[in-house]
Parts: structure tokens; C-alpha cells; sequence
């Protein structure tokens, strides 16, 4: 036996020993594309001959630092290892600390990986500010990428990593191109886009597992900053985490198709922006579709804006098991909560919302009304209205102050309900819309399996009076936020201690809902991570434990 571990170990270190891994480097100062590249004084000037080489485990591209380079950096059925992942990153040159910058120039993409496993990409700058004008697809749409991740095999390709990346200035268009008002409209834009970082699975068969995209920053693109998109559970394991994304034409991140996902830690700021005319100029922080067990926690969605959808974060249709908590949602135009039809068991709990849902239809070219609480049962347009089912909703914080209507609908088509221990400060009277633009969404007759209780509201009319659907036991006072209409989480800490303090109840599963959630019901602090102890607080933050005493 010992021998068998002694040759195992021989042969382990042979093949270590066989594997010839290469840095090649790029500088555009001092390269020369007929040199080697696989030495700093020996090193290639553009991206080019990356062409002509096949990229094995271990081996590494590393850009000078300080400099530019322009054209198409493309990474095409690249294989590293667990141990020897495929390099893509900097070396310093003169000293300079600023990041090496790839620009697309006259390509698609300034870079494209596809087909590959156990890639990392860091400390590199991704732009494309000049127009494309090597299309040859008339009147068919296409997309520009800071950075393409695809899939175009029935194969399974894993472990893409992007840290600390920046992006931006990403466009398809030439400067002063503007969209037309339908184009807006659209579900998700007709047109050609500029997008931040794209994950694409275009097979049915093929799988993408363990993307991470870390400390990246996405600004200036003119649709989604960050996106995956895939057939149903094509994309599996998705982190992404101390991202900041702001000024995108669409939505902030987007995700389609992916399944286990846990999005934490991000900035988004003003997606949907119209900064630029060839902006989509519409989309929410983020929104997820067709996706299963994403955790979006600890992040901050502000300023969303567009004339339809454009909430903080918000679940369309065909999810199940989305959970958003630990979040600041703040002054987005759509709304707060949005979740649509045939979601089954999500949840908004222990978010802190202000501001949200000020925008009003038929202003500024809006189609929808902007919404605080929404639950709709729109699945498409040619399907009917169904769910969403076992919806959770509970201590969370909305704040809205007297110059927004905070607007609530709820579509009969809901089946299960749970609303408890929120804190609905409404410095006005809320009312019933309609939800949907194309389908009138409206609770008449009640909802089945519903549980809406002990929630705090300002005022009696900080619910609408006219809705069937109500709290059976509300509780009504101030609870003296110290800042209201402040982002800062600190001023949302409740002064009002004999109005919130343990007067939470617990939360249960929904009527004939045998899942809850699946990582919990109970959860084990609050926004700010003190712990919930005893009977939780109203509200998303918890009072400190000397108060308990």
C-alpha cells in the first residue's frame, strides 16, 4: 500500500513537473507582435497573436499597466484547471498603479470568452465608445459587450471568475442617436444595445457552474449593466458580490434561467437612466425571471426610473424560491415590492424602503402606475393571469412620504399570502390602481390562504379602505424614525420603543403551503445583524439588546 502512495505520488509530481504553464505579455509601448511574447522585454504589442495560440492550464495574458489596447481579446474553447485556471490580468510597467484599458474598438466586444472552463479576469478596464460599423445584419438587432461570457456547446464548462474589473462606456450607436418613444415600451428593447458584462447560454443541453463576478464596477452602458441569461437551470451557482453598477440605460443586473444564485454586497444606482440619448432609458436594480433559490441580500437599489416596471429589485414571472432581504430600496420610480405570476415561494423581509413607487401614469409618458406593494398574476401576454403563490412579506420598513401616492394592487389570481410586522409609514393616504398596464389587476373578491396581521401603519388609512384584502389586526402609531427620507439605515431606528419592541409575532408557513421558504421562515438578525432575540421587533431593525432589559 505504501508503495502504491509513493509511485501515486511520483507520478503526481511528474505531471506537476510536465505542466509547462506560460505568462505572455502585452504592452503597447515597447511590444512587437513578431516577438515571442513570453517575457516582459519580449512582449507583443496588440491582442493579435492571443489568435494564433492555444491558451493551456496555468498560462496567463497580463497587459501593461498604464496603457491601452484596442480590438477584440478573445478566449475561445480555453481550458485551465482547478489548480492552474487560464489568466487574464496586469503587470506593472514604469511603475504606473492604473489598470491596462481594452478597447473593442472596431469588434463587438472588447472581450469574449466562450466555450471555456477555470478562467480569471482581473484588474483589467473594458470599453467600447466608438459606434459599431462592421454590421452587415440589417434591420436585426445586435449586442456590444464590455465582456461576453458564452456557451455554445452541449457541454459543461465551469468556474469563470471576474474580480475587480471595471466596465464602461460600453455603446452600439454613434453619439446623438436617439430611441424612438416605442422602443421604450418594448419588453426588453428591439434594438442595438451597449451592454456591461453579458452571460449567455444559447443551448438547451450545454451548462455554465460557478460564475463569480466580484468587486466589479459597470457605469455609462446603454442597456443591462450585468446579465445571465439561459434556458431554465442552464446557469447554475452564480455570486455576485461588492459590485457597483450606476448610470445604465436598462436594468442594473438581470438574470434568466439561472438557478442557485446569491447576488450580496452591491450598489445600484440609476438604472433605466436617460443620460444619454441612446440609453433604453427603462429597467429595475435588478429583476430575475425564470430563476430558482437567488438570494439578493445586503445590497442598495436607488434612483431605478422608466415608465414601467423600474423598482428597486422585483421577481417577474415564472420564479420560485427568490428572497430579498437586508436591502435598501430608495427612490425608485416603479416601487418597492413586484412580484408577477406564477411565482411560487418568495419573499421581501427585513428591507428598508423609502420613497419608492412615486411614479404616476400617464406623466413623463409612464404606462404603470408606480406601486409599493404589488403582487400581480401576469404570465404573458397570451397566458392567463395566475398566482403568485405564497408570497412572504414581512418586517420590512416603508417609509413614502406626502408629496408620493403610495399605490397598492393585488390580483385576484394571488394564492397565499403572508404580511406581518411591517412598518408602513405613509405620510399620506394610500390607494387601490390597477396592476398591470395590459390587464386590469384588481383584488374584488379576497384572496385565498392569506395571513395579513399586526402590522404597523401611521394612520388607519395608510392601507386603502376599499380593498377586500386587510390587516385583521393592525396596529397603528409612530414609531419616530429619527431622519425620515434619509438612505441611512441608522435613522430608520425605531425612537417609539413601547411601539415596537417585541410586539412582532412569528412568522408561519402560509395555509396549505408546505414549503415556507427553504432556507428558513426564522431568520436570525436583522438588517443592521443584531440578532432577533425572543419575539422579533416590528419593523426591519431590531432594537439593541439594553432596550430588551
Amino acid at each position: 500500500m505504501k508503495i502504491k502512495k509513493i509511485v501515486f505520488l511520483i507520478l503526481l509530481v511528474c505531471f506537476s513537473c510536465s505542466l509547462k504553464a506560460t505568462n505572455y505579455y502585452i504592452n503597447s509601448v515597447t511590444g512587437n507582435d513578431s516577438n515571442k511574447g513570453t517575457s516582459p522585454t519580449n512582449s507583443w504589442k496588440t491582442v493579435s497573436p492571443v489568435k494564433l495560440i492555444q491558451l493551456t492550464a496555468g498560462d496567463s495574458i497580463l497587459f501593461a499597466t498604464g496603457q491601452k489596447f484596442t480590438g477584440m481579446l478573445s478566449l475561445i474553447n480555453v481550458k485551465g484547471s482547478a489548480q492552474h485556471p487560464v489568466v487574464i490580468s496586469s503587470y506593472s510597467f514604469k511603475g504606473s498603479k492604473s489598470k491596462p484599458v481594452i478597447d473593442a474598438g472596431e469588434e463587438l466586444n472588447a472581450l469574449l470568452i466562450q466555450n471555456s472552463s477555470f478562467v480569471q479576469v482581473s484588474g483589467i478596464e473594458l470599453t467600447g465608445m466608438l459606434p459599431y460599423q462592421k454590421s452587415t445584419t440589417v434591420g436585426k438587432a445586435e449586442m456590444r459587450c464590455g465582456i461576453l461570457v458564452e456557451v455554445t456547446k452541449d457541454e459543461v464548462f465551469e468556474h469563470i471568475k471576474l474580480n475587480d474589473v471595471l466596465v464602461h462606456d460600453v455603446y452600439y450607436n454613434p453619439k446623438g442617436f436617439t430611441r424612438s418613444a416605442a422602443e421604450i415600451k418594448t419588453a426588453n428593447g428591439t434594438q442595438s444595445y451597449g451592454w456591461g458584462i453579458r452571460v449567455i447560454n444559447n443551448t438547451k443541453a450545454g451548462r455554465l457552474t460557478n460564475l463569480k463576478i466580484l468587486k466589479c464596477e459597470v457605469f455609462n452602458v446603454s442597456h443591462t449593466g450585468i446579465k445571465a441569461t439561459g434556458f431554465v437551470n442552464s446557469i447554475q451557482q452564480l455570486e455576485i458580490a461588492e459590485c457597483k453598477v450606476y448610470q445604465t440605460g436598462g436594468p442594473g443586473m438581470q438574470f434568466s434561467g439561472v438557478t442557485n444564485g446569491h447576488i450580496h454586497h452591491n450598489k445600484i444606482d440609476h438604472s433605466g437612466s436617460t443620460a444619454d440619448s441612446r440609453n433604453w432609458g427603462r429597467g429595475s436594480g435588478l429583476w430575475t425571471w425564470s430563476c430558482s433559490n437567488i438570494l439578493i441580500e445586503h445590497n442598495r437599489f436607488e434612483n431605478a426610473n422608466g415608465p414601467g416596471d423600474s423598482a428597486g429589485v422585483h421577481i417577474d414571472y415564472n420564479c420560485n424560491d427568490v428572497i430579498i432581504q437586508y436591502n435598501v430600496s430608495a427612490n425608485n420610480a416603479g416601487g418597492f415590492c413586484e412580484i408577477l405570476g406564477n411565482n411560487y415561494n418568495c419573499a421581501y423581509r427585513y428591507n428598508i424602503s423609502i420613497n419608492d413607487g412615486y411614479r404616476v401614469k400617464g406623466v413623463n409618458g409612464a404606462f404603470q402606475e408606480g406601486k409599493i406593494f404589488w403582487l400581480s398574476g401576469y404570465q404573458g401576454d397570451q397566458k392567463k393571469n395566475a398566482g403568485p403563490y405564497n408570497s412572504y412579506f414581512y418586517n420590512n420598513t416603508i417609509y413614502v412620504a406626502a408629496n408620493i401616492i403610495p399605490k397598492i394592487a393585488v390580483s385576484s389570481s394571488a394564492d397565499g399570502v403572508f404580511i406581518a410586522n411591517n412598518i408602513f409609514y405613509f405620510e399620506t393616504a394610500a390607494q387601490t390602481v390597477a396592476g398591470d398596464q395590459k390587464k386590469k389587476e384588481v383584488d374584488i373578491d379576497g384572496v385565498p390562504n392569506v395571513v395579513f396581521a399586526n402590522n404597523l401603519f401611521l394612520r388607519a388609512d395608510n392601507w386603502p379602505t376599499d380593498f377586500a384584502f386587510k390587516d385583521v389586526a393592525p396596529v397603528y402609531g409612530d414609531p419616530l424614525f429619527k431622519n425620515k427620507g434619509s438612505v441611512q439605515l441608522k435613522d430608520y431606528v425605531p425612537a417609539n420603543t413601547k411601539l415596537i419592541l417585541n410586539k412582532g409575532i412569528a412568522v408561519q408557513p402560509i395555509p396549505n403551503d408546505s414549503i415556507g421558504i427553504r432556507i428558513g421562515l426564522k431568520v436570525q438578525h436583522d438588517i443592521l445583524g443584531n440578532p432577533i432575540q425572543g419575539k422579533p421587533d416590528m419593523g426591519a431593525i431590531e432594537l439593541s439588546d439594553d432596550k430588551k432589559k
